[in-house]
């Protein structure tokens, strides 16, 4: 999908801003112009922190079911739904 950097820096805030309320520790101000500018894009800080919030998520799940089973569920099928639902979604608007 084509976005412009505004976009991905955008995009890189709400993500981070979900991580910061989500992790254990707090995410630098270091996206392209803050103040501790680490060098990578906009672009390559969404995809570093939703793989981040994909795991935080998932152990989310795993520590808040209440079995075993539960946990499989909700990460398994239900994810693989969900997904399924997003990238048809995503189809329909190109």
């Amino acid at each position: 999908m084509e976005r412009t950097e505004d976009e991905w820096a955008r995009i890189a805030g709400y993500v981070r801003h979900t991580l910061n309320k989500l992790a254990s520790q707090p995410l630098p101000l270091c996206l392209p112009g803050e103040p501790q500018e680490c060098g990578k894009t906009a672009r390559e800080h969404v995809l570093l922190w939703s793989a981040e919030l994909k795991a935080v998520a998932h152990d989310l799940i795993e520590t808040s079911a209440p079995t075993r089973e539960d946990a499989v569920h909700y990460s398994g099928p239900l994810y693989r739904q969900t997904l399924e639902s997003l990238r048809g979604n995503r189809g329909a608007r190109v």
